[in-house]
C-alpha cells in the first residue's frame, strides 16, 4: 500500500534552511538524513523556498556593449563562413578547369602541365580582387 506522507510549510522551510546554512552540503543529503523517498522534493522546495543559488543555474550578466560584441561576432563568423565556402567553391571550379586545360593539352597528369605551362599567363580572366 502506497501511502502519501505530507510535510508542514514549517518543515519545509526548516529543512531549507538547514541546506542554506550549510548543515548539508545537498539537497540528497537532507532528503537521507530525514529520510524522505521522492528524490527531487527537497530540491523542489529549495526552488520553492530557498535561495536560488544553491540549484544548477548558470546566471550570465552581460552589459550592453558585451551583448553588441557578441552580436557583432556571430555576423563576423557567419560573414567568413559564407567566404570560406565561396572560397571552396572557386577551388573546385580552378580545378575543374585545370583537369580541362590537361586535356586539351594532350597531358595526362595534371603536374606535367603545371610543369610545361609554369611561365605562361593565365587564360582566365582576373577577378576584380586580383586587378587591384
Amino acid at each position: 500500500m502506497n501511502e502519501t506522507i505530507r510535510y508542514s510549510e514549517a518543515f519545509k522551510l526548516q529543512v531549507v534552511r538547514e541546506i542554506e546554512s550549510g548543515q548539508y552540503g545537498t539537497c540528497g543529503q537532507a532528503s537521507q538524513a530525514y529520510g524522505i523517498r521522492g528524490p527531487g522534493t527537497v530540491a523542489r522546495w529549495v526552488s520553492h523556498y530557498g535561495k536560488f543559488h544553491l540549484l544548477k543555474k548558470v546566471v550570465r550578466v552581460e552589459t550592453t556593449d558585451e551583448r553588441n560584441e557578441l552580436k557583432r561576432l556571430k555576423a563576423r563568423v557567419r560573414e567568413l563562413e559564407s567566404a570560406l565556402s565561396d572560397a571552396h567553391l572557386d577551388l573546385r571550379l580552378e580545378r575543374s578547369y585545370l583537369k580541362l586545360a590537361c586535356k586539351a593539352a594532350g597531358q595526362d597528369e595534371v603536374g606535367e602541365f603545371k610543369k610545361k605551362h609554369a611561365g605562361m599567363p593565365s587564360m582566365m580572366p582576373l577577378t576584380k580582387e586580383e586587378r587591384r
